[in-house]
């Protein structure tokens, strides 16, 4: 059975939190798709003319997509060695359904100028709904304000339950490089 963070269905339709914060980043921009899974959200960005860098320790599930224009495929363990990439290097970045702490500033760090961060994995409350159990792996209340808010502008910000596409506890955050609010609009 597949898992609720690593799906194996291509067709699984982007985060809506990503895909209602996915217009303010430059169009036709780049994008990293960290943690990329079966690759719904660099699927999503591709379909939507960006150029997409998708980052996983296992890439085999985009493999339909290798031959894809503008798309990048890096299978590298995060969670090893030095963060990949140069600083200011991506329009866009994404993370959902992914915890990895010590990679907070190196986010930061490489989102380019107006770059927006896009942001979505459990919170704590989800041990006891479901995996992931683990409390390195879930986030507390205001975590995500606290690693990005004083160095990125917070475009938005949920921390709750939801109970599709099953019962999970959630925090999310969009934030963006971009310091006038009236360039949001």
């Amino acid at each position: 059975m597949p898992s609720f963070d690593r799906p194996n269905d291509p067709d699984i339709p982007a985060s809506p939190w990503i895909t209602r914060f996915a217009p303010l980043v430059r169009t036709g921009g780049r994008i990293l798709d960290v943690a990329a899974g079966h690759g719904r959200h660099a699927r999503h960005f591709l379909g939507q003319g960006y150029n997409v860098t998708a980052i996983d320790i296992d890439v085999s599930g985009m493999s339909d997509l290798s031959d894809q224009i503008g798309l990048t495929l890096l299978e590298v363990d995060l969670e090893v060695g030095e963060w990949p990439f140069p600083v200011s290097t991506f329009d866009g970045i994404v993370v959902t359904n992914y915890l990895h702490r010590p990679h907070f500033p190196h986010l930061i760090g490489s989102l380019a100028a107006c770059g927006v961060l896009m942001f979505e994995t459990f919170g704590q409350g989800n041990e006891k709904l479901g995996r992931p159990k683990n409390p390195n792996f879930l986030l507390e209340p205001g975590e995500l304000l606290r690693a990005f808010g004083n160095d990125l502008y917070v475009v938005a910000y949920e921390h709750g339950s939801e109970q599709g596409p099953r019962p999970a506890v959630r925090q999310r955050l969009c934030a963006t490089k971009r310091i006038d609010a009236a360039a949001l609009n």
